[in-house]
């Protein structure tokens, strides 16, 4: 579980790294009217920055959805443990 944990570490600072890098194409918040039409070019969908950002995304939710797993398994077998204690001393 640990182990899980430190790659979900390095994910997330990989996945915040390759966020901030890419440019904004909007505008600040919607003001200055950007130019929206070059969000769908042949060169803004095939991005090396937006691919990147597809796959450590996919790999931060495995992640997520594997600890998750594991921990409601560790988590189950320890009440199945505690329920069959004996309880006369």
């Amino acid at each position: 579980m640990n182990t899980l944990l430190i790659i979900q570490i390095f994910i997330t600072l990989a996945l915040i790294g390759v966020i901030l890098l890419q440019r904004s194409e909007g505008g600040a918040l919607g003001m200055g009217g950007g130019n929206s039409s070059s969000m769908f070019t042949a060169r803004g969908s095939a991005n090396l920055l937006t691919r990147i950002t597809a796959v450590l995304a996919a790999l931060f939710m495995g992640n997520c959805l594997v600890m998750t797993v594991l921990t409601s398994h560790s988590i189950n077998n320890q009440t199945k443990v505690v329920s069959q204690a004996p309880s006369q001393q």
